[in-house]
């Protein structure tokens, strides 16, 4: 598997930049202020992430995806490190990434990873999405923010 920067001339993987964020209007404004990465292997693209300058010395992961049939094989905890590595290398102080309180899964990586919760943005998706968002059998309503200091 390799990890690169989407070339401009390429279309970003739109598809599975949803399984994200399911607001393609939010997707189009990161893919414009950001940096879009891809995994893929044998011309065939198996995740993506954004990084996105935020405030000075702070970039955030955004939109992190793995087409669902590659899921469980350790390819987000790849893409999340390589993001790391890419913000340490830049330069950054810190790293964040936000994420639903029904991400159950993406909360548990995210630790794994060495992020800590440093707060809750309430109603967040309630605020900020036309549609309802629901994973593992619970609503999306607030954003965990977690950050690692680099």
């Amino acid at each position: 598997m390799n990890i690169r920067k989407l070339y401009k001339d390429e279309v970003p993987p739109l598809d599975l930049l949803l399984l994200a964020d399911p607001s393609e209007e939010m997707i189009m404004g990161y893919l414009q202020r950001g940096t879009c990465y891809i995994a893929e292997d044998e011309n065939s693209v198996l995740g993506v992430f954004v990084l996105l300058p935020t405030r000075p010395g702070t970039i955030e992961l955004v939109n992190v995806a793995v087409i669902k049939r590659h899921q469980g094989k350790g390819i987000g905890k790849k893409l999340v490190m390589f993001a790391i590595d890419k913000a340490r290398e830049s330069g950054y102080q810190s790293i964040e990434i936000g994420t639903g309180n029904s991400s159950i899964g993406q909360l548990a990586l995210y630790q794994k990873c060495g992020f800590r919760i440093i707060g809750i943005d309430p109603d967040f998706f309630i605020t900020h999405y036309s549609e309802e968002i629901y994973e593992n059998g619970i609503q999306c309503r607030d954003m965990i923010r977690l950050k690692l200091d680099l």
